[in-house]
């Protein structure tokens, strides 16, 4: 049996009312109950938060504990070097970390074409609304134990 960290980035906690037409209208407790599905044995640890350096806490737990990460780092995935490093230390030190993304940034505004931490990431998965987090959760199940 495995924890598998799922991390959210800031405005994640506004799913299912902020812009519908791009993130859809369900919620991040519709979120989990999806994932608790798919999760068998291992337990799903989905968090929220819109504090960077709680992010970071929560990346660092992961890298001293090896735990998987499913990260949907939201605007700081674009721009945060502190997030970055957070990310590094848990991939250097053997552990997962996939990026996901319920849009597809290259689909959207410029500035959301880069990402400073798919460089760093196991893997990155994007576009597919929730089935992005679906997506990553059967990579590490089969993947990272």
């Amino acid at each position: 049996m495995t924890s598998i960290l799922v991390l959210n980035g800031p405005n994640l906690g506004r799913l299912g009312t902020r812009e519908p037409d791009v993130y859809g209208s369900a919620t991040l407790d519709d979120l989990r109950a999806v994932l608790a599905e798919d999760a068998g044995d291992d337990t799903i640890d989905l968090r929220q938060t819109d504090d960077e350096g709680q992010l970071l806490r929560w990346l660092h737990e992961a890298a001293d504990t090896g735990a998987p990460v499913i990260l949907n780092a939201g605007a700081w995935t674009h721009y945060s070097y502190a997030v970055r490093d957070a990310v590094s230390l848990v991939t250097k030190a053997g552990g997962t970390v996939i990026e996901v993304h319920l849009s597809n940034p290259h689909a959207r505004e410029e500035f959301r074409h880069t990402s400073v931490l798919s460089a760093v990431a196991t893997g990155v998965i994007a576009g597919f609304g929730f089935e992005s987090y679906r997506l990553a959760l059967a990579f590490i199940r089969r993947n990272a134990r």
